[in-house]
């Protein structure tokens, strides 16, 4: 079977690679142009377009689908195209091009978490078991049938980023099996049932610590915004990012936002919350790296004025 694979990020590069072992004749890469990185912001092709380029796949970059890019997806003649974050809308018209549509690798189990960021708001929700979602992709926002699900169990300390990568692993074989299914003329999708929720993507504004909220509820915001868009405060005017912190149920005398610093061999930093303690465990300063929390506390060890906004 002819397969049009789109993705763009790394998540989606396991998937690629998924369909090639299983033996589909990927005709085509679908993913974003290249896109300025680091300092010297140079033109850097996407992971899952480098991955192809190794593959030596033919790649059409598109930022979204055009008249070009409908032109190069017919070119393809592919039976099916396989999505995995591919970053833009597909519109009616490229929908009908495969005979048997696009087949969504989706990272939550729907209609839970329709949307961009679906594993980082089941991780601030505090879901206890999230999973992967093969469908078809429709008009409608993440609301085609649904051909396959796995399941995922969160564990406290799972940021998104963990948990997303352990999703694109196991979701790029659902993906494999789905697209083998259809071949075979044996997959069923069956209509979403159950509640929905929605997983808008998230903004800097999102990742910003409330600390008159519960201790439980900021480490959850904490690890659903690492790594991407980071989580921060304010201190003395300027931002303060927050890499991961531990629950302290021990200290409830601090006010939100206060900090207390301990030095010598049990340094740390705790922040008082709506509920208990939060203990920094990696920090970035305002023009700094990130570090450990308790390498910050021991430089601030004797002062008792520090507070987060």
């Amino acid at each position: 079977m002819r397969v049009l694979f789109a993705g763009t990020p790394s998540v989606a590069v396991p998937s690629l690679d998924a369909l090639l072992a299983a033996g589909f004749d990927v005709v085509a890469v679908l993913t974003r142009p290249d896109a300025p990185l680091g300092r010297k912001r140079t033109l850097t092709p996407s992971p899952v377009a480098a991955r192809a380029e190794e593959l030596g796949l033919p790649v059409i970059r598109a930022a979204k689908i055009d008249d070009d890019a409908v032109a190069a997806i017919q070119a393809a003649n592919p039976d099916v195209a396989a999505i995995v974050a591919y970053g833009g809308l597909i519109p009616e018209r490229a929908l009908t091009i495969p005979a048997h549509g696009w087949i969504n690798l989706h990272f939550s189990l729907l209609p839970a978490w329709r949307g961009a960021a679906p594993v980082q708001h089941a991780v601030i929700n505090g879901d206890d078991v999230t999973g992967a979602s093969t469908f078809l992709l429709e008009k409608g926002l993440d609301t085609g049938p649904v051909y396959g699900q796995l399941t995922e169990t969160l564990h406290p300390e799972d940021t998104s980023g963990a948990l997303l990568e352990r999703l694109s692993h196991s979701g790029a074989v659902l993906l494999a099996q789905t697209l083998s299914a259809i071949d075979a003329g044996t997959a069923q999708a069956v209509p979403q049932a159950g509640e929905v929720t929605l997983a808008p993507k998230l903004t800097i504004d999102d990742a910003r610590v409330t600390w008159t909220q519960p201790a439980l509820a900021i480490r959850r915001r904490i690890n659903g915004v690492t790594p991407e868009p980071g989580a921060w405060t304010t201190w003395d005017g300027a931002r303060f990012k927050i890499g991961s912190a531990a629950l302290r149920p021990d200290i409830t005398d601090l006010a939100p936002g206060q900090v207390r610093f301990t030095g010598g061999t049990q340094a740390a930093a705790v922040v008082g919350t709506g509920s208990a303690g939060l203990e920094l465990e990696q920090v970035q300063p305002a023009g700094k790296k990130m570090m450990p929390g308790a390498d910050w506390a021991r430089g601030l060890a004797n002062r008792e004025d520090v507070v987060f906004e």
